[in-house]
């Protein structure tokens, strides 16, 4: 895909994004885009750039190392997250690449990312993320276990980790009655959690990807996940 070809991706799902805020009586701005690169290359990126987009999501570690670091000894600003499955022997790596774990999924990759960014000196946000379609997913497979590592940050236990929000992937499926009910049980579970545990902020809902992004925004989505409508079908 040209560099042309995907600047005017971005900019119609911008304006898709702004459409859907109103239709669902927000403001405008309240929806951030997060530009999913996995698999494309490093000019993809920095056209995305050249349109204005600056917050990033990989999936795999090793290939946003070397995207970024590029990216970043350029002197370009932009934030990266990682936002799939995390195994516990990539978790240094990506303490030291991101911003933000938006794929936090159970209390044994908590207390890996605690020792490694107490090591660097270094505060990253997580997203939990609670599994409500496919088995095939991740994410914490109940509300209970999710809960549970809620608490343990509230009271301290991983002090250089913030809880910033919430993440899930909808079902696979055309019904869209299953794909609100994916997003709206991650919404009752912000709200639960912000009644029980005050100080953790969760601020955000990250979920609706390319084929469900309008329904999420409707649903009380604050962060799309969009890679295949603005970069094309993955090689």
């Amino acid at each position: 895909m040209t560099e042309n070809e995907i600047k005017d991706n971005f900019y119609k799902i911008r304006e898709e994004i702004h459409v859907a805020e109103a239709k669902a009586g927000r403001a405008a701005g309240s929806v951030r885009l997060c530009a999913v690169s996995k698999f494309h290359p490093v000019e993809d990126v920095y056209a995305a750039m050249q349109a204005g987009q600056t917050l990033f999501g990989e999936n795999r570690v090793q290939e946003a190392s070397a995207k970024f670091s590029g990216i970043r000894e350029s002197g370009k600003e932009c934030t990266l997250h990682i936002i799939g499955a995390l195994q516990l022997n990539k978790v240094k790596k990506a303490a030291e690449i991101a911003s933000c774990i938006e794929s936090a999924d159970r209390e044994e990759l908590l207390a890996e990312l605690e020792k490694h960014c107490a090591r660097l000196g270094k505060n990253i946000e997580i997203y939990f993320e609670l599994h409500t379609g496919e088995d095939s997913k991740s994410g914490y497979p109940d509300e209970a276990s999710l809960l549970e590592s809620a608490q343990h940050c509230a009271e301290g236990r991983y002090p250089h980790i913030v809880p910033a929000g919430l993440m899930t992937m909808a079902p696979f499926t055309s019904d869209e009655k299953e794909i609100r009910k994916s997003f709206a049980t991650l919404r009752s579970l912000q709200q639960k959690l912000r009644s029980e545990f005050p100080s953790l902020r969760l601020d955000t809902l990250s979920m609706g990807m390319s084929g469900d992004y309008r329904i999420a925004i409707e649903e009380g989505s604050t962060e799309v996940r969009i890679g295949t409508a603005l970069f094309g079908a993955r090689a």
